[in-house]
């Protein structure tokens, strides 16, 4: 890949899609009658919106919920079986793990939105591509990330205030993590081609066996024999393997297009642009966010190692919300991405406005369940009291706002799915990412309290809100997607 061409997609020239070789308009009537079938059994974009969704949602949830079991029984095992310490080296490493990993998979989400599209406008020679380029970049990700981990950890970790006492297990966590990244990527880069595809029920299972799996290998390793966090560790990439030969598996079974042979696995260079104007935004803000967490991260490191496990057990807790939230999120961009494809405007909004209702109510019931029985679900991770008390105080004065969050999740989502991923990414990034640093950098000199710096989340969550909303409304975004596609302009 051409250095040339990631700069040409930075600059944000949404005219630059070279989709020609894809007669998008003409698909619908070349259409083989398997790919027909496949549209009609996944009814994204046909039957009645909240049914559908709520099949296609269920799966991500269930998954997600797996998924963060998964990295429960990581900090369970670690805190009740290898002490405070190791329990403070998982969850500072997470957040450098993060930030490579997260620019990776979303970097290859841009593969992901023009399948959804490519799949309900019926092209299969685009489908066909997005898939093979979508493999491809997951395995230069992947080395890339394991390349990179391994050089840049020790350094992170300084840079990030680790205490010193933990210092040595988070760079033990860290080097295992990373040399495991090629399978990770291949799990969470196939997984999503499935549900772009409209099958969010087989990487649902998928992770309920990675799950089961790790806990088995968790309970090996760090209990039986007794390994600490490189237990954890290594459980976790033998559990990411295991998902990830399920995911390549199925998707070498799939019908047609849309079938993973490994002889066409390469980057298209005709695709490249696409997915890069919709995957370097999103890479960017996974890694905004990341290092406005890293920021964070590194004031609560500065309260010592107390708090910083009754944050890590606090991430663990609240992630129960997140986990919803997310799962709606996804939903959108492939409802979203497929009826953007099959030019269906008018189900397309009629499907963000189901969403959204259904991510706040899910949202505010969670908030409620989490702030009820916060001590119940901090004591999972600990037994240590003062942990729990840290841990209770940092919920009630972030929970009670995480219902503000919701419009982000589902507008962007949305927006993503439509290819519109660089104005999405500027709001986040100086509406949360910007606002938090320049919070750790001015308010938190003057008022050095845990209290203060959990006030940047609600705060910098209620300003991006707001923006969000003016813009998604004002509808210029939406014309333009549908200029730059070629579509038939939508009808009033």
């Amino acid at each position: 890949m051409d250095l040339h061409d990631v700069s040409l997609n930075i600059s944000g020239n949404s005219d630059i899609l070279p989709m020609e070789k894809y007669d998008l308009k003409a698909g619908h009537e070349r259409v083989s009658e398997a790919q027909k079938r496949a549209m009609r059994d996944n009814g994204i974009t046909e039957g009645v919106i909240w049914k559908q969704l709520l099949l296609f949602f269920f799966p991500i949830l269930l998954g997600s919920f797996f998924q963060q079991m998964y990295n429960m029984v990581d900090t369970v095992v670690v805190g009740r079986f290898a002490g405070t310490t190791s329990l403070a080296a998982v969850g500072t490493s997470g957040t450098l793990v993060n930030l490579l990993f997260g620019f990776f998979v979303s970097l290859a989400s841009g593969a992901t939105v023009v399948i959804s599209q490519f799949f309900g406008s019926q092209s299969e020679q685009g489908v066909h591509d997005g898939v093979h380029t979508g493999i491809a970049m997951a395995i230069v990700g992947g080395l890339a990330i394991t390349v990179i981990g391994l050089i840049v950890a020790p350094f992170a970790l300084v840079w990030m205030n680790v205490p010193e006492d933990v210092r040595p297990e988070a760079l033990v966590y860290l080097r295992i993590f990373f040399c495991g990244m090629v399978v990770s990527m291949l799990y969470n880069v196939g997984a999503a081609i499935l549900r772009a595809l409209g099958d969010s029920r087989r990487p649902m299972i998928y992770l309920i066996v990675c799950c089961f799996a790790n806990v088995a290998l968790d309970l090996l390793l760090v209990v039986v024999i007794p390994m600490g966090v490189a237990g954890v560790a290594i459980a976790t990439v033998l559990a990411q393997a295991i998902s990830a030969a399920l995911v390549v598996l199925a998707l070498m079974r799939q019908p047609d297009s849309s079938r993973l042979v490994w002889k066409d696995v390469r980057i298209h260079r005709h695709l490249l642009m696409s997915v890069l104007q919709i995957g370097i935004p999103a890479g960017m803000q996974s890694c905004m966010y990341s290092v406005s967490n890293i920021i964070i991260q590194s004031g609560v490191n500065s309260f010592g190692s107390t708090t910083l496990a009754a944050w890590t057990a606090f991430g663990k807790t609240d992630a129960i919300v997140w986990m919803v939230m997310g799962a709606f999120g996804t939903a959108i961009t492939t409802f979203v991405g497929q009826n953007f494809g099959a030019q269906k405007y008018d189900r397309m909004r009629r499907s963000v406005r189901v969403c959204m209702a259904m991510a706040l109510g899910s949202t505010l019931m969670l908030t409620v369940f989490v702030l009820t029985m916060n001590r119940f679900l901090l004591g999972l991770f600990t037994s240590d009291t003062a942990v729990i008390d840290a841990g209770a105080e940092m919920l009630w004065a972030i929970g009670p706002y995480y219902t503000l969050y919701v419009c982000i999740e589902i507008l962007a989502g949305a927006m993503r799915g439509c290819g519109e991923s660089l104005k999405p990414m500027l709001l986040i990034g100086c509406g949360i990412c910007l606002f938090r640093v320049v919070w750790v950098a001015l308010v938190m000199q003057y008022a050095h309290t845990v209290p203060m710096l959990a006030l940047s989340y609600p705060l910098s969550w209620g300003l991006t809100s707001v923006m969000f909303v003016i813009y998604y409304l004002r509808g210029n975004w939406l014309r333009r997607r549908i200029s730059v596609m070629g579509y038939e302009p939508e009808r009033r």
